[in-house]
């Protein structure tokens, strides 16, 4: 197992990413150019751990060794000596490839580069590395210790060595492996899209407003948060740029088109609860409207989204993104969905989700709606994604 490794950015993803490789038994350096952010990062594992132990899940002697095996520093010079290295910093391609292209007169000739990037492509940042091979996604869920899944997406440069070395490593460390091919938002931020996007669609037709929307994916759907609630939770800027950034990765596909509404919420300052105002008020005292008691509209609204998601959901099969398996544990394991989407399918029927997401392309003539190829060969051919 690779024992030796580097975090590069000690905010909240980097600093979780080092704690669960030294819960792991790892050792690890985490580095950022903040003095204050490694400050933090210490202070904040501190009150984790002692959270931990008066949980009962660590005992005091595994908190000591776990803070004894993360070294903070302010000096890539340290990472010498790292066999695998993730990079957790800023979403903007160019400094991330400027940062690897420092590492790599850093670290050894077969020391494994990876980025922590949700949505960006990973052969464009390994471009920049004489040893393109090297390099890897590595993509964790927030907050990474609680989070399961771990995306790893080999760019097309990437060995299989690699590759393998990436997998075993996440494994080891417990995690759920759901491997991807570098495409725009890989699996999760890809087949996610539906989610808050026909959520905002129908919001902006007039047929329901945020709480009811809300109600009918969580009673009926089983789902933990509404969408609008968890574009809250997320932070409607964060949520805005991921979808305006998978419009305009797939060409402008109008599937990913983003809604004029989180736009102006956004541009607004109604980011949700970091802000106090989103699509919900926040404030102390602030009372959440109630959804409206229409049980066929709930059932309608759940229909819509469901179908749409399952439609990207075997469209990334189609395309090859990642196997029927990987794709359900990914949307079960990184963004806690009730079911994975494929088996949702099947037990939805495959009849009844082309009849669905026909009828919506007979209404709107958009190309929004249409069908993915495979869920309509599979329907004619009588099959299933899981037998």
């Amino acid at each position: 197992m690779i024992e030796n490794i580097g975090i590069i950015g000690a905010g909240t993803m980097g600093s979780g990413i080092a704690q669960v490789a030294a819960t792991a038994g790892c050792k690890v350096r985490l580095f950022d150019t903040s003095k204050s952010a490694l400050e933090n990062a210490e202070r904040s594992l501190e009150k984790i751990l002692d959270r931990l132990i008066e949980k009962g899940r660590i005992t005091s002697e595994e908190k000591s060794r776990i803070q004894q095996s993360i070294d903070y520093t302010e000096s890539l010079s340290g990472f010498s000596d790292s066999e695998l290295v993730i990079e957790a910093i800023v979403e903007n391609i160019d400094i991330k490839r400027k940062v690897f292209q420092e590492l790599e007169g850093i670290v050894s000739a077969d020391c494994i580069i990876a980025s922590n990037t949700s949505s960006l492509s990973i052969a464009s940042i390994a471009a920049v590395l004489e040893n393109a091979e090297r390099c890897i996604g590595i993509h964790f869920f927030n907050p990474a210790p609680l989070m399961k899944l771990v995306e790893v997406i080999p760019a097309i440069q990437t060995s299989e060595d690699v590759l393998e070395r990436s997998v075993e490593t996440i494994k080891a460390w417990g995690k759920t492996v759901a491997v991807a091919k570098d495409t725009p938002g890989f699996i999760v931020n890809r087949v996610a899209r539906p989610f808050y996007g026909e959520a905002l669609r129908i919001y902006e037709e007039g047929i329901a407003d945020f709480a009811t929307i809300d109600h009918a994916m969580k009673t009926i759907g089983g789902f933990r948060m509404g969408p609008f609630e968890l574009m809250d939770f997320i932070g409607n800027d964060v949520n805005y740029t991921v979808t305006e950034t998978v419009f305009e990765a797939f060409y402008y596909d109008p599937r990913y088109k983003p809604a004029f509404t989180q736009k102006r919420f956004s541009e607004a300052g109604y980011l949700g609860r970091k802000t106090g105002k989103g699509y919900y008020n926040y404030a102390e005292g602030a009372v959440k409207p109630e959804p409206k008691s229409d049980e066929v509209l709930a059932k309608r609204i759940f229909d819509r989204v469901l179908v749409m998601l399952i439609n990207e959901a075997a469209d990334a099969l189609f395309w090859n993104i990642a196997s029927a398996e990987d794709i359900d544990n990914a949307m079960t394991k990184g963004v806690n969905y009730p079911k994975g989407l494929l088996a949702w399918a099947d037990e939805k029927g495959l009849n009844w989700c082309v009849s669905e997401l026909d009828k919506l392309y007979d209404m709107y003539h958009e190309d929004r709606y249409r069908c993915s190829p495979l869920l309509r060969k599979m329907k004619q051919n009588g099959s299933k994604f899981f037998v």
